[in-house]
């Protein structure tokens, strides 16, 4: 049988943009809870939006974009942590027809220059400076040193109660999100009405800078139907109406708090509930337990930070029913208590990439806990996915591996500005070309096996660090372990393990990983190198970024 799938088509897609879709949302759902901000300190009043306030807000704030000239297909940025003015910019930018620009708020600098610079951005939203980053200080350097750059626009402090805190504008290019919102009274509702009419459900509408383990970011250019209908499509699979809360403690900034969160939950009349503007993992079950939240999102590391809080059993999470766990496979024994203790029977387990708008495989209801451990799903609604020969190009046949390719509606629309980078990742043939290794059991199900710059050719055996990883797992003094592939005269590559012990545990050098390895692992695919670690690079999204340990390594090892 061949590693090919192709999803059902039962839900057609939809065929409108974000503003529309939005609208039809409201009509039916106007004084619903639509999005729901807990106070920045504990006992602070949350802010609470309906669909009807929520669409009055998005559409004085599109108003005054389009009063300050703002044209379809503008590039607007935003740079700030999760908050209410985020997801009010990011519907608001939709109507208008402007594309938003999600920026890392760990972004520095020279990083943001980049991206400013890369795509053209005109206008950045930013977040008032705090105690971690001047955001402020650097936005005004990047206005300095980027001419195409126009407006600066400063968000509030947290709480977002009205007053112009984020800074005091300096310039006529600089002015505060509340100033921002005057502007709107001179552009009457028929001029956004208009500029809606103009739009199409293909036109561009949001850039995201890859999080990718290798190089500089790119900028994945995603349209209203790509995100729209990928956000839509996942909470049909969750089973989301309007009665849902949705918990959101994944950053906007990212495809998992922007697509899987926003757009998700507010294409089925369901509440968004932000629980602060980073992650905390009291805040999160807080947030569930105050205002009834049905689901809760997170990559692995999340769960398990909450389920340690030394009084996780005093919240109240009798409301959640499910959730979404993505970025990394997530261990049995995490998932089981993520079902029991944390209430979440229904719990899905996404995979995909930016490029993909970004959900390509996802575990159904009914999925075991074996498929929610060990696999990443499903090939999803209207989207196909197959196995390949990463050399040849051909179908695998199932149970082998080979490279992920996915094809359908979710793929983006390319690189922004970078022709010759887009048609490496997607071929003729509207092949999206994942670079992760994978193979494709008899029902289906998609196992990641890693990346294929992660493979190790040693001595001309390709080695998937993965199978090791999963051996070592089983160390009772492993807590984490990355395997990865460094330089050797003789091989090639030699395998370094990379290990975090878990506390109290002995240390462990390369003789006594060898010995625990022996008569399980074939001898070529036993680690020469083992050197403990306290901490993994990591990106945005929960994966390793396993350049930089391989830097790190060389390093280390004096090679």
């Amino acid at each position: 049988m061949r590693a090919y799938t192709a999803g059902d088509t039962d839900v057609p897609l939809l065929e409108e943009t974000i503003g529309a879709n939005f609208e039809r949302v409201v009509a039916r759902f106007p004084y619903h809870d639509a999005l729901i901000e807990a106070g920045p300190v504990p006992g602070a009043d949350a802010r609470r939006w309906s669909y009807a306030k929520m669409n009055d807000d998005v559409d004085r704030l599109a108003r005054a974009l389009l009063a300050v000239g703002i044209a379809k297909g503008d590039r607007v940025g935003i740079w700030s942590p999760n908050c209410a003015e985020w997801t009010l910019l990011q519907y608001a930018t939709a109507k208008a027809g402007a594309i938003l620009v999600n920026v890392n708020p760990a972004y520095r600098s020279h990083e943001l220059e980049f991206v400013v610079k890369q795509n053209g951005t005109r206008m950045l939203v930013t977040a008032p400076s705090d105690r971690n980053s001047d955001y402020v200080g650097m936005a005004r350097h990047v206005l300095a040193e980027c001419p195409g750059l126009r407006e600066l626009v400063f968000l509030p402090g947290p709480g977002g109660d009205g007053r112009d805190d984020g800074a005091t504008p300096l310039t006529d290019a600089e002015l505060t999100y509340a100033e921002l919102l005057k502007r709107a009274d001179g552009v009457g509702h028929s001029l956004l009405k208009a500029r809606m009419a103009e739009l199409s459900p293909n036109d561009p509408i949001n850039l995201q800078y890859t999080s990718g383990t290798t190089g500089f970011p790119k900028g994945a250019t995603l349209t209203h139907h790509n995100i729209l209908n990928n956000g839509y499509v996942i909470g049909e699979l969750l089973g989301y109406t309007e009665h849902d809360r949705v918990v959101i403690p994944v950053p906007f900034y990212h495809c998992f708090g922007m697509v899987i969160g926003n757009l998700n939950a507010l294409s089925h009349g369901a509440a968004t509930i932000i629980p602060g503007r980073g992650f905390s993992p009291a805040a999160a079950l807080e947030a569930v337990q105050d205002f009834g939240g049905t689901s809760l999102y997170g990559v692995p590391t999340m769960f398990i930070a909450e389920l340690a809080l030394p009084d996780f059993a005093s919240y109240d999470l009798s409301t959640l029913r499910t959730g979404v766990m993505a970025g990394s496979l997530c261990p049995i024994e995490v998932m089981n208590r993520v079902i029991s203790d944390m209430n979440m029977k229904d719990v899905a387990i996404c995979y995909g990439m930016t490029e993909t708008s970004p959900v390509s495989t996802m575990t159904r209801q009914g999925d075991t806990l074996q498929h929610r451990t060990e696999t990443v799903g499903r090939t999803m609604p209207h989207l196909e996915s197959k196995i390949v020969d990463p050399a040849s190009g051909e179908v695998l046949g199932r149970g082998q591996i080979g490279e992920l390719l996915t094809r359908g509606y979710a793929v983006m629309a390319g690189y922004w500005n970078q022709p010759e980078k887009t048609a490496q990742v997607i071929d003729a043939d509207g092949w999206m070309h994942t670079g992760d290794l994978a193979r494709m059991d008899d029902e289906g199900f998609v196992i990641i096996e890693g990346r294929i710059k992660d493979m190790v050719i040693r001595g001309g055996e390709n080695i998937y660090p993965r199978e090791i990883e999963e051996f070592l797992y089983t160390h009772p003094a492993i807590r984490d372990v990355q395997v990865i592939g460094v330089p050797d005269d003789k091989y090639g590559e030699e395998l370094m393990a990379c290990i975090i012990l878990k506390p109290g545990a002995e240390p462990l050098n390369s003789d006594a990983v060898a010995g625990f390895c022996r008569g399980h692992l074939a001898h070529y695919k036993i680690p020469r190198y083992v050197e403990v670690w306290d901490s993994f690079p990591m990106t945005v999204s929960g994966k390793v970024r396993k350049v930089e340990m391989r830097e790190e390594a060389v390093a280390r090892l004096g090679l």
